[in-house]
């Protein structure tokens, strides 16, 4: 039961596989004690995991003490998840003007409204861009016109804000980065795009926005050029502490802000609850699942990492976390059942009561206990005679592994139908070590 509501406090996040457009989570950090409030944008540009893992990882493995910390970590969720810039065009081009029919109309508006609801003292927004920025030119990847590597910033400062002084602060938040830089080729700078005047493209951007309206805002760029995903996380969540840091916003993580462990959370990609009949854990899953019970439409991922998400293509469902696909399950068309059986199951001389849960731990043979009216399938068991396999012993060795649900082996689906075949929900048993 702890697991069930623990995954209930993780989970954030509901989508409808008919919708058109998956759609941005906001997640609160809120300190018990006042402070300043940053804001954190991520996920802007679909192609730029950087820009949508830090922030992932900022949203759940970090608590606010001081303060508050407001993450969007998915801002262009459709583009997150296929790994492009922009599936309806670049986002982050549209703040100046977008048409009502366009498919990034409402996330533009509501981002909008986010910003102009003055909540926030700093705005962030996290990207990866290409080459590294040097103020002066030394080649096609080492100069003024690449984006990687960098505070950016549309002006050098805001009159009024408490944090309006935008070069002031990024050169001290920069000094204090680039003494945890894995070697020199990666330092960053300030790259002051002088947008006003300079940058017609940077007028119609987020950060631009946020800066007309007295907003204090700017990027945080990790290079392109750095091909793992880990380093450009670690120095994303360098830069934000750093901000965090200036503001006063005291805040602990439940890990080691090192490469090391940033790779661990990385494959970290939680449980997802289909159809609130089924849990399945990510990280473990097989690369790809066969047969599982789903309605013809309408169905219901919940999915406990912020950057989770399916993408349906007929009976096949691509589960993503952010552009990494986890796994692929193949769908078997079922009306769902309402009715909620008793079951029991009893492995070791230990009886569980499996009605409210969605796994339970088993020795070398269970019994599932459950109704007459109710038919039991143990998937990869078969016993000759036996349509219906509750109430018999069911050895675990006579399971065919090919049939279990996680890489590791040993975890295998008991599903629950009525009379009238309609799906009931799964239990997963895992044989004990």
């Amino acid at each position: 039961m702890k697991i069930f509501i623990k995954f209930l406090l993780l989970t954030t996040l509901f989508l409808t596989l008919d919708a058109s457009i998956l759609h941005f989570k906001e997640y609160k950090l809120k300190g018990k004690q006042k402070g300043d409030t940053l804001l954190v944008f991520g996920g802007i540009h679909g192609n730029e995991p950087g820009g949508y893992f830090a922030p992932a990882i900022l949203a759940s493995h970090y608590k606010v003490n001081k303060g508050t910390l407001i993450v969007i970590p998915n801002l262009n969720f459709d583009s997150d998840i296929r790994f492009v810039r922009g599936l309806y065009g670049d986002m982050n081009r549209k703040f100046v003007k977008i048409k009502k029919r366009d498919p990034d109309f409402e996330t533009v508006k509501e981002i909008k409204k986010i910003i102009l609801s003055k909540k926030a003292d700093l705005i962030l927004n996290l990207h990866d861009g290409h080459g590294f920025y040097r103020k002066k030119w030394e080649n096609v990847v080492f100069n003024p016109k690449a984006w990687g590597q960098a505070l950016i910033i549309d002006q050098m400062k805001i009159d009024g804000p408490k944090y309006g002084n935008l070069d002031k602060i990024c050169k001290n938040i920069v000094e204090k980065v680039n003494k945890s830089v894995f070697n020199n080729i990666h330092v960053f700078h300030v790259k002051n795009t002088k947008t006003r005047a300079k940058d017609e493209e940077m007028r119609k951007s987020l950060t631009y926005f946020a800066i007309t309206h007295h907003q204090p805002a700017l990027a945080i760029e990790t290079s392109k050029n750095i091909h793992d995903t880990t380093t450009k996380v670690f120095y994303q969540l360098l830069a934000i502490e750093g901000f965090m840091q200036n503001m006063g916003i005291k805040y602990k993580r439940d890990f080691k802000l090192d490469k090391k462990h940033i790779k661990a959370l990385l494959k970290e990609y939680g449980k997802v609850k289909i159809n609130s009949r089924m849990m399945i854990d990510l990280t473990r899953a097989r690369s790809f699942i066969n047969h599982i019970p789903i309605k013809l439409k309408g169905n219901k991922f919940v999915f406990s990492h912020p950057l989770g998400a399916p993408i349906r293509k007929k009976r096949y469902f691509q589960l993503k976390v952010g552009n990494i696909l986890v796994t692929t399950i193949k769908g078997d068309y079922f009306k769902l059942s309402n009715k909620k059986p008793t079951i029991e199951i009893i492995s070791n001389g230990k009886k569980i009561n499996a009605t409210n849960i969605f796994k339970v731990k088993v020795d070398k043979s269970f019994i599932v206990k459950a109704p007459t009216n109710i038919r039991v399938n143990v998937i990869g068991f078969t016993l000759k005679n036996h349509k219906n396999e509750a109430n018999i012993v069911i050895p675990v060795n006579k399971i065919d592994k090919r049939y279990s649900i996680y890489k590791d082996l040993g975890a295998y689906r008991i599903e629950f139908y009525d009379k009238k075949n309609r799906y009931i929900k799964t239990i997963i048993a895992e044989v004990k070590d």
